[in-house]
């Protein structure tokens, strides 16, 4: 999976995401939603699968929970 398509499915992701976290923690995940998935990865970014994808966001949700 290239950029573009990780870019695409950004929002599917957060989606995801949202359906199973507490609802204390939809602030942190507002935090990505509001974020440019331009911004997360460059141009020359490939991911090995949908499943990797998935996990870096996930990854990125986590550490948010974390900063606080």
């Amino acid at each position: 999976m290239d950029a573009i398509e990780f870019i695409q499915n950004y929002p599917i992701y957060i989606s995801e995401l949202e359906q199973v976290v507490k609802p204390e923690l939809l602030s942190k995940l507002e935090e990505l939603k509001n974020t440019d998935p331009h911004d997360l990865v460059s141009p020359e970014v490939w991911f090995v699968s949908e499943t990797q994808a998935r996990g870096y966001v996930f990854s990125l949700f986590l550490r948010k929970c974390k900063e606080n």
